[in-house]
């Protein structure tokens, strides 16, 4: 087996600036088992197809042709430094598409949209580049973005039960691969029975895969969706179109500069749940480095922002995305983690199983097999998607609150910003901290907020029974 670093130093890479190059076969090793899986996994990115459809009214072949874009950019990440597998700003989709529909349909919702991402990508990458990122979101108050977080988390869910929502398209199928889901990614039981069974332990590191497969068995059995018409071939993503009729430079014409200034709050109010994923990002390639003494791993912030923010500035121009470009896909971060965790011989570099795992799902895209089997339950996809994410948003929105009455503000937030949008949720938060703690505006709550510390250092203390997953990124909080 060939050696492409030395024991106990970083993967090789050539230095440019910020950014660090790395290649497959020649700065880490490609892992096939990690391609194989993002091969598969492709049908959770083809879920943002139904959205775009809904939000945008695009056609197929032209939400396919964003959804590749996309993940052509998604592997920018390993091969410029960042040791993660991207994903979208999941549970920040709510917000994006409230934010939308206030536009009416057709070119203004258009311009709208690339006001937005082209907005939130300048000001990753301004952050990013002056190094500020950590101090920024460490001046908001804990209670704001315990609020927002807590808020996108539950847009989440209820854009999905709502009245005309993914849930009523497909209920049954819907039901049945959220029991699965559920079970699979949370339930203890499951857990203890991965940790003792080699099946098992499979079925654990595939994610929610499982679960997308079974929808496309149990949707026609149900009669909620025809049998897959499995094509052969190549798939066929209307660049054309996209860029004659879909961009700020074709047909849709740039933004005016109010529509710019209309982005801001939405704009800070979704920066605050990415700057999330940052925090979960951190801590989780963190917890896998500390495991492996043979590679040093550096994750940088500052150098991700920069990374991301490029992604949201050029998708704005040649394809805007409803799903954004974010700095993480959680639950495929944790399988590539736990895999790497297991030595050498399983996984050679952390960069090695990431980016394998995104070529997978970019070349995924491609093959007309893989997309016209998911094709008729993409609802469903984008639903365990959008549950499974709002479910993790919940846990992490409480947690970044440092008291009760912190929770209490947030929950008044989230109200607001399901019911209002974002500038109303941001505008209700600073109201509600200027009045409940005045002159302590940033500090929060300094009476009682040991108290909910305590209960915290106690959850992440060896002996409690918090899910050892999840003690790092509580940890980081």
């Amino acid at each position: 087996m060939r050696e492409y670093m030395p024991y106990g130093a970083e993967a090789p890479y050539i230095k440019a600036g910020p950014f660090k190059f790395r290649l497959p076969f020649i700065h880490y090793r490609f892992e096939i088992a990690d391609y194989v899986q993002g091969l598969l996994m492709c049908a959770v990115c083809l879920g943002a197809i139904p959205l775009l459809q809904d939000t945008l009214k695009m056609p197929f072949e032209i939400a396919l042709a964003i959804v590749v874009l996309n993940g052509f950019l998604y592997t920018w990440h390993t091969f410029l430094g960042d040791p993660v597998v991207p994903g979208w700003i999941t549970p920040a989709i709510p917000l994006l598409v409230a934010y939308c529909l206030t536009f009416p349909e057709g070119h203004a919702r258009m311009q709208g949209l690339v006001a937005f991402e082209i907005t939130l990508g300048i000001f990753s990458i301004l952050l990013g580049l002056t190094g500020v990122a950590g101090k920024i979101i460490g001046l908001v108050p804990s209670s704001i973005k315990s609020g927002i977080i807590l808020g996108a988390g539950i847009s989440a869910i209820y854009m999905i039960f709502k009245e005309g929502g993914k849930f009523e398209a497909m209920p049954m199928t819907t039901t049945v691969c959220l029991i699965v889901a559920f079970y699979l990614l949370f339930s203890n039981g499951f857990k203890r029975l991965s940790t003792k069974n080699k099946v098992f332990e499979l079925i654990a590191n595939l994610g929610i895969l499982p679960s997308v497969l079974i929808a496309v068995i149990v949707a026609p059995l149900v009669g909620e969706s025809a049998m897959p018409n499995i094509q052969w071939g190549f798939s066929s993503p209307d660049f054309v179109g996209l860029w004659t009729d879909w961009v700020p430079w074709g047909a849709v014409g740039w933004p005016t500069p109010v529509m710019f200034l209309q982005a801001i709050p939405t704009v800070l109010a979704i920066y605050i749940v990415l700057f999330g994923d940052v925090v979960q990002s951190k801590a989780l390639v963190h917890d896998a480095d500390i495991t492996r003494e043979d590679e040093v791993v550096d994750y940088n912030p500052n150098r991700a922002h920069l990374i991301f923010g490029l992604r949201n500035t050029i998708m704005g121009v040649i394809g805007p995305d409803i799903t954004m470009c974010g700095p993480l896909w959680a639950a495929m971060q944790v399988v590539v983690c736990e895999r790497y965790k297991k030595g050498r011989k399983s996984m050679q570099s952390l960069f090695g199983g990431a980016a394998s795992f995104r070529f997978g799902t970019f070349t995924g895209y491609w093959l007309m097999p893989i997309v016209t089997l998911v094709q008729p339950i993409l609802p469903v996809a984008l639903a365990l998607t959008m549950i499974v994410q709002g479910f993790v948003s919940v846990r992490i929105g409480v947690q970044q609150s440092t008291s009760f009455k912190d929770l209490g503000i947030a929950g008044v937030i989230a109200g607001v910003l399901l019911a209002k949008g974002s500038a109303w949720g941001l505008a209700v938060g600073i109201l509600a901290c200027l009045l409940c703690y005045g002159k302590d505006f940033f500090k929060g709550d300094t009476t009682f907020g040991h108290l909910w510390s305590e209960e915290v250092e106690a959850m992440t203390r060896e002996d409690s029974t918090l899910e050892p997953d999840e003690k790092p990124a509580l940890k980081a909080i």
